[in-house]
């Protein structure tokens, strides 16, 4: 069986596999230094290398340069503390070529020789003059990234409606699909501003308790629908998911809440009397 060892480049990101070969005693929180293609990266491990099926290997597996350092790591932290000014000279000659980008991070490799800075722009921006003079001053290697809202949040940070750090930046490492389906499965407002994140897309948290409710509302009966209860026959006029309840509009105008297991669909009441008659 082929062995993997899990490294991420930045917190609460993708985790990528490496040929472990030669660094079996590699653990959890170690830091190597691995070749990507941005060049050479420090990386943390984030998972000790272990044997996996060969069915959860895909293609050949880069191997690991060599263990981090401490010096890779001192040069790393100081080039970290240069990444707010850098940021900030980027911007001002965004400003000075008049182009229509909005700088939101800049980000040095380990040892400097590569920077990176992120951006958002509603088009493709050519900014070939740009990198030029980027890579002039700063003597390193200049790489340009547009990003999405949702990542633009993930670079930035800050703080969720429920007052929490956002979900992105404390432990989702990988966006996943949210769709509208997913609020009127939970029976929450459809207005966009009610359901939307600092990064103006549908709050990732709708997908974590989407299974759930569409597991129970599969037993619970349908708004509308006409049961029998042990307070006589009624219509559905509400559920409580979270409960297991179905509010139930009696034929005598009164409301009762109940357990879903004592309200039963007249329909099929019926249709089981039938088959219970014909035999």
């Amino acid at each position: 069986m082929p062995k993997i060892v899990g490294i991420r480049f930045k917190p609460v990101s993708k985790i990528y596999y490496f040929d472990p070969t030669g660094f079996e005693d590699l653990e959890a929180g170690d830091y190597v230094i691995v070749e990507t293609a941005r060049g050479r990266e420090a990386g943390e491990v984030a998972i000790a290398p272990k044997e996996v099926s060969k069915d959860e290997v895909v293609g050949k597996l880069k191997g690991l340069v060599r263990r981090a350092e401490p010096w890779d790591l001192v040069q790393m932290e100081h080039y970290r503390c240069l990444e707010p000014e850098a940021l900030e000279v980027c911007r001002e000659k965004v400003a000075e070529y008049g182009l229509p980008m909005k700088m939101i991070k800049a980000e040095y490799n380990f040892d400097g020789s590569h920077l990176a800075f992120y951006f958002v722009a509603e088009k493709r921006v050519d900014f070939r003059d740009l990198v030029r003079d980027l890579a002039k001053t700063f003597e390193a290697k200049i790489e340009l990234r547009q990003v999405g809202v949702r990542d633009e949040a993930k670079l930035i940070g800050g703080l969720g409606r429920c007052g929490r750090p956002l979900c992105c930046i404390s432990f989702l490492s990988e966006f996943n699909p949210v769709s509208i389906k997913m609020a009127k499965q939970q029976n929450l407002p459809l207005s966009p501003m009610e359901i939307s994140g600092l990064c103006g897309r549908l709050f990732c948290c709708l997908t974590y308790e989407n299974e759930y409710y569409s597991e129970i509302k599969k037993k619970l009966p349908r708004v509308g629908k006409k049961v029998n209860t042990p307070y006589g026959r009624g219509k559905v006029i509400g559920i409580n998911v979270l409960k297991e309840t179905v509010n139930v509009k009696l034929e005598s105008e009164a409301t009762v809440e109940l357990p879903a297991e004592d309200v039963k669909d007249r329909g099929k009441v019926a249709r089981g009397k039938q088959r219970r008659d014909r035999s």
